[in-house]
This record gives structure tokens, C-alpha cells and sequence, in this order.
């Protein structure tokens, strides 16, 4: 079984079983007409999926939840100009009904409380019209030119809780087209975050200072977050010691996410928790609590929103991914394309490269002076150059330092832009000025994990591992969801700290490891002079690279010591890969790229 987020439609057809009485054939073959002619085009057309049909509905499944609401109201239109000339007592018109929510997918089928709830609200839908979810409304408020009528929270039937329910109006609707002109005036709206006052709930008037100096941390923290709009602290502590209704709170500040938590003294010891809410779903998100000691109090604050503001852009992002999952290219702003970008430049394929080049390029055109796209986009032809997916590979280079001076000057203190101008200069063995920028990602963002990692291999590839894997593995904690190339960074920065046994234990966590991972894990076990273990690892080595060769290899490192690389180079002769041979021409390139 599969779980995510969907937008369910749910149409039944009114009075069935008085039509089917009067005439059977005729309103079988009507209703066939309607399907082939109408119904099912219309799905099609806006990318949903019919999951399952019965004889007089169906249950249709959208990624996207504007698709879903232009697919109900051309239905409900063009079944209205249809039956105009029909009689009464012979027309087939449907309720269609609309929710979105966690959906689980079983062989073919979908179940859950999202498609039950779609099914009920079906029902309370008017002959010939539509009935959404308030989660539905919220999302088509400013996509869809049409009128929504508020109908109050209804209790539904063998559902618990009292669900809030709004009516669509069909009649002289104009649906905007799915254009482009519409996204040519937008620019980088970015996720909007609100941080509540954490609540104290110890009784004790001390921990009051605690719970506010947290609140305001957090919210100074994650305002480094560029990424991120995080909504200032005179709104927020309006609703100090008040009772807050989520969704009220975010639509009057205009937020999408919520962050809301508490503070309890226990003894000697401190409890913090904390929920990252959606207020658009009214889902959780994200929830965490920390337990301390009560030693310093303001060594626990420091600690706790290190955590918080490290965790949470990620569990944002997490989100906007999913709903981006849903969401059409053409129809996205310019930071859901960046967004998008971002993820598929992670999964490092060429295809995969090729489209995040093209969304990158979308943010850019939608937003000129978006100073994080030209960073991103600096950053995934950067990917494209190193693995050698373009064609013009001095163009390509000569592109990613123009977007990343053109960052720069739009934006000289967004943390990502200095954090890629360090990864740039690193690839290009220029250290000194990659510390520059990496010292300078750091003081504008000590919290964002990508940031402390590069820190982590900067020092590695200095001659400093030690510091090196106290740097990634803080990283590590303040995402525990974090990417899985941290590992490989442990595990390069354990090796050259001559820790082999720990870089071996690092390299396992990797799922599937690739020649350079398998390279320094074999050099690892040759240090240690188990021959068997070294020799099976530069077998994978030489499957995954036939061309294979030691120098070559040595010259995509970027060590300033050369201590530190005689150490890789003398482990992995060790290892037996002395066997590989490379050719002049490759050698040359790898220098060339070096």
C-alpha cells in the first residue's frame, strides 16, 4: 500500500434508480454517450484518473486539486447545455463532490478518511452542482476566477468531526485558461512561516523569559533562511497567552505554515516541544520534543533552536515537494520552480539534470533578480559540467561563474549563494577563496545543514579531517533527515584521518555506493590489510569505471596537502588497483577537469 496526498473527486448521479426503472437501455446508453462524449475527455484532459466506477458514480483521483475543480465545473457546464432541451423527468445530472487529503492506494483502488469524507460532501452537493472542502477552497482562492459560497461546518455521515463545507458556483463561470500570461507577473512567492509564542507550561513565572527568548531565537534564526517569509515578531506575539485557532491565525498573517510549542520544567530537566502546522491542510507537518538537563539555560536555548531552525526549512521543503508532486511546470511561480529544480538536480541523473535546468530557467525568466535561482542554476549546470552531461564544457563553466557573479550582486547575504561559490571554487582547487565564502555562508546561516557539512569537507580537504567530522556529524543532528551524501563526506573525512574502521562503518550507511565511494572504501581495507575485502571493492570500482586509474582519480580530489594524498594514492595501491590502466587521453581530461 501507497500513502500521499491527493485531491479526490467523487460524482454520483442523481436519481438513478428512478431512471434506470423508467427506461434501463435508454439510460444506460445515455449515460455511455455522456462518458465517451464528455466525462471522460474532461478527466483526461486535466490529468486525473478514474480509480473506480460504479453504476451510477465514480471516484477520480487528481495530482493536483485546481485540476480537480476545472474538471467538475466544465462537467457540470456542459451537462447543464445538454439537458437544456431535455425533459425534466429524463435528464441525467450529476452531485460531484471534492476533498483533499491523505489518500492510501491499494491495488487500483483508494482508500482512506480523505475519500470517504469526498464521498459525504458529495452528497450534500446540489443536483448539477459542486461541493468542496475548506482545504479545497483555500487552494483555489487566488487560482480560479470562480464564486464560492461558505456553507458552515456539516457533520457527515460516520465521520467524527464536523467537516467545513463550501458550494461552487457553476452558472456563467469563465475559467481561466492554464496559461502561461497568468505566471509571466509572478515572482518568487516563497513558503510563509509563523512562529507563536511557545507556551510556558511549568507555572513557574521564570521559565516565562525562557519560553519568549526561544520564540524570538527561532524566529531570528529562520529569518536567515532565504528560502523562507517568516513573519515578524510584533505580529506573532499579538497572540501571546491566547487561545489560537490555527487556520484563523494563519489567514489573518497570511501564512501557510505555523509553528507553534511549549515549555515545561520536570525536576531538574526542561521539555521542549515543538509542531510545524500546514495551516492550508490543517495537517501536521513535523512534531519534535527535547529533553535537557537544567545545567545552563541559555546553553539549552542555544541548542534547542540550533535544532528547531535546522530541521524545520527542511520539513517545509519536504512539503512544497509534495505539493509540487501535484502541481503542472507551466503553471508554477518562480520559487516552486526552483523548488522543483532543486529536487531533481539531488537525483543526479542526466535527465534528471536536463529538466532541472529547464525549471531553473523558468524561475529565472518568471523572476529576474531572484538571486537563489541564479545560484541553484550556477549549481546544477555546475553538476552537468562535472559529470560531463553537456556538450560545450567551457561554455558550461564560463555560465556558472557568471550566474553566481549575477547572484552575488542581487543578493550578497543569502547563505546559498556564498555556500555554492565555496562548492565552485573547491571544484577548482582555488581553497583560499572557497574558505573566504564558506566562512562568510557560515556567519550568515550557522544553522543550515548544507552549510555545516561543506564546512565539514572544506576542513577534510585542508589537511584538518578531525574538525572535519565534528563539523559533519553537527550537521547530522541538526537534520536527522538529512541527505544521504553526508555519510560519503563522513566517510572521506574518517579515511583521511587515517580512521578506517569508523569511514568503513560511514560508507555502509550508503544504499548503493559509487566508484569514488567504493575507491576510498577499498583504500580503507588496504590500510588495513584485508586483501579480500580491498580486492572486491575495486572489482565494483572497476565495474562501475572500467577506465579506472589511480591518477586520474587523484586529480578529481582536492587536497591541499599532499601528505594527504599520497595517503589515498598508497591505499588503494594497497588495495591492488595498481592492476588499472588508464590512457593518456583520459588522464589529460581528468587533469584538464582538475
Amino acid at each position: 500500500m501507497k500513502q500521499r496526498l491527493a485531491a479526490v473527486l467523487a460524482a454520483d448521479m442523481a436519481g438513478y434508480s428512478r431512471l434506470m426503472e423508467a427506461d434501463e437501455a435508454g439510460t444506460l446508453a445515455r449515460l455511455r454517450t455522456h462518458r465517451i462524449e464528455l466525462i471522460d475527455p474532461a478527466i483526461a484532459k486535466n490529468e486525473g484518473r478514474i480509480i473506480k466506477t460504479t453504476g451510477d458514480g465514480m471516484l477520480v483521483e487528481f495530482q493536483s486539486v485546481t485540476d480537480a475543480v476545472r474538471c467538475a465545473v466544465e462537467i457540470q457546464q456542459r451537462m447543464k447545455r445538454r439537458n437544456s432541451d431535455v425533459p425534466q423527468g429524463r435528464r441525467i445530472e450529476f452531485r460531484i463532490g471534492i476533498n483533499v487529503g491523505d489518500i492510501i492506494f491499494d491495488d487500483d483502488d483508494i482508500f482512506g478518511d480523505g475519500v470517504n469524507i469526498a464521498a459525504r460532501v458529495e452528497q450534500l452537493a446540489d443536483v448539477g452542482g459542486i461541493c468542496i472542502t475548506a482545504a479545497v477552497a483555500t487552494q483555489i482562492a487566488d487560482r480560479l476566477e470562480v464564486a464560492i459560497e461558505d456553507l458552515g461546518e456539516k457533520a457527515l455521515k460516520n465521520i467524527s468531526r464536523p467537516v467545513h463545507l463550501y458550494r461552487v458556483g457553476v452558472d456563467d463561470i469563465v475559467l481561466a485558461p492554464a496559461a502561461d500570461a497568468a505566471d509571466g507577473k509572478r515572482t518568487a512567492s516563497k513558503p510563509t512561516i509563523v512562529v507563536l509564542p511557545f507556551n510556558n507550561m511549568s507555572g513557574d513565572p521564570e521559565q516565562e523569559f525562557f519560553a519568549d527568548g526561544l520564540t524570538e531565537d527561532i524566529l531570528t534564526e529562520l529569518s536567515r533562511r532565504h528560502e523562507l517569509f517568516v513573519i515578524s515578531r510584533n505580529s506573532s506575539f499579538v497572540y501571546k497567552n491566547q487561545p489560537v485557532n490555527v487556520r484563523e491565525v494563519a489567514e489573518k498573517l497570511g501564512a501557510q505554515y505555523l509553528v507553534e510549542g511549549s515549555v515545561r520544567k520536570i525536576g531538574d530537566r526542561v521539555r521542549v516541544t515543538v509542531q510545524l502546522i500546514d495551516a492550508v491542510n490543517d495537517a501536521h507537518v513535523w512534531a519534535d520534543k527535547y529533553d535537557r538537563k537544567l545545567d545552563d539555560i541559555f546553553a539549552i536555548q542555544d541548542e534547542v533552536t540550533a535544532a528547531i531552525a535546522a530541521t524545520l526549512p527542511g520539513r517545509v521543503e519536504a512539503a512544497q515537494r509534495d505539493q509540487l508532486a501535484r502541481t503542472k511546470p507551466a503553471n508554477m511561480a518562480a520559487y516552486e520552480c526552483a523548488l522543483a529544480a532543486k529536487v531533481l538536480h539531488h537525483r543526479s541523473s542526466p535527465s534528471d539534470n536536463e529538466q532541472a535546468q529547464a525549471l531553473i530557467d523558468r524561475a529565472i525568466e518568471l523572476d529576474p533578480g531572484y538571486a537563489h535561482a541564479h545560484a541553484w542554476r550556477a549549481c546544477i549546470l555546475g553538476q552537468a559540467w562535472v559529470n560531463g552531461w553537456c556538450s560545450d564544457k567551457d561554455a558550461a563553466w564560463a555560465q556558472v561563474n557568471s550566474e553566481l557573479e549575477r547572484a552575488l550582486a542581487l543578493d550578497d547575504n543569502d547563505a546559498d549563494v556564498h555556500r555554492i561559490l565555496a562548492a565552485v571554487n573547491v571544484n577548482n582547487n582555488q581553497l583560499t577563496t572557497a574558505r573566504y565564502h564558506q566562512e562568510r555562508a557560515l556567519s550568515l546561516n550557522p544553522n543550515y545543514d548544507l552549510v555545516v557539512v561543506q564546512q565539514g569537507e572544506l576542513l577534510t580537504w585542508l589537511g584538518r579531517p578531525e574538525e572535519g567530522v565534528e563539523w559533519i556529524c553537527k550537521a547530522m543532528r541538526l537534520n536527522p533527515h538529512h541527505p544521504a551524501r553526508f555519510w560519503s563526506h563522513l566517510g572521506k573525512a574518517h579515511f583521511t584521518a587515517r580512521q578506517y574502521g569508523e569511514a568503513i562503518e560511514a560508507f555502509m550507511h550508503l544504499s548503493a555506493m559509487d566508484q569514488v565511494q567504493h575507491a576510498f572504501v577499498a583504500a580503507c581495507y588496504g590500510w588495513l590489510g584485508d586483501h579480500i575485502a580491498a580486492s572486491a571493492h575495486m572489482k565494483q570500482v572497476k565495474s562501475l569505471a572500467p577506465d579506472f586509474g589511480i591518477e586520474p582519480f587523484l586529480a578529481t580530489l582536492h587536497y591541499a596537502q599532499e601528505a594527504d594524498m599520497q595517503h589515498i594514492r598508497d591505499g588503494l595501491i594497497k588495495a591492488g588497483a595498481g592492476e588499472f590502466v588508464s590512457t593518456a587521453s583520459d588522464l589529460e581530461e581528468r587533469r584538464n577537469l582538475g
